[in-house]
C-alpha cells in the first residue's frame, strides 16, 4: 500500500506555481504545458483552490480551481501523472475540491473537459455533475468541449 497525501494551497506563490507548471509538463493529455507565469496570473485574480498530491512524498498530480463569482467556483485544470494513475489520485482531489470549496459557501463547482476524456468525464458523472453546455468541435466530435456543474451542499460532498 502506498502513503497518499493531499496538500492544499491557497497561494499562489512561486514555488506552488513552478512545481505546477513542471507537472503539466509531464501529463500527455493536456494540449499545451502551463507555464509558472500563466498558472499564477489565472490564479492570482480570485480566490483559489492549489491541490498537489503526493504519492511517498513524490508529487503526482494536481488540481487547481479558483472563483468565478461569490456563489461558483471554477475547477480549471488537473491531471495525474501516467505512472501513478489507477490509485483514486484523481477522485481524491475532486472529493476534497468538492468538500472544500462547499465549506467556503460556494454553491456551483463547474469544469469543463473534451468529449474524448472517458475516464474524467465518467468521475463526473459518477459524482452528480450535469452537463450544462456543448461547444462543438465541426471537424472532430471527440474535441467537443463539455460544460459540466454540480450544485453543492454540505452533505452532497461526501
Amino acid at each position: 500500500m502506498y502513503t497518499l497525501a493531499i496538500r492544499e494551497f491557497t497561494d499562489a506563490t512561486d514555488t506552488v506555481c513552478q512545481l505546477i507548471a513542471k507537472l503539466t509538463q509531464q501529463i500527455p493529455e493536456l494540449d499545451s504545458p502551463q507555464t509558472q507565469a500563466d498558472i499564477q496570473q489565472r490564479l492570482s485574480l480570485a480566490p483559489c483552490l492549489i491541490l498537489i498530491a503526493y504519492v511517498e512524498g513524490e508529487a503526482a498530480g494536481f488540481k487547481l480551481g479558483y472563483a468565478k463569482h461569490d456563489t461558483e467556483f471554477y475547477s480549471w485544470l488537473g491531471g495525474v501523472l501516467p505512472d501513478f494513475r489507477q490509485l483514486g489520485l484523481a477522485k481524491s482531489m475532486l472529493k476534497y475540491q468538492e468538500k472544500w470549496v462547499a465549506h467556503k459557501g460556494y454553491v456551483t463547482l463547474s469544469v469543463k473537459t473534451r468529449n474524448h476524456f472517458n475516464a474524467m468525464l465518467n468521475m463526473l458523472v459518477s459524482r452528480q455533475y450535469q452537463i450544462t453546455a456543448v461547444e462543438a468541435d465541426q471537424s472532430n466530435i471527440s474535441q467537443h468541449k463539455l460544460h459540466l456543474q454540480k450544485q453543492l451542499n454540505l452533505s452532497a460532498t461526501q
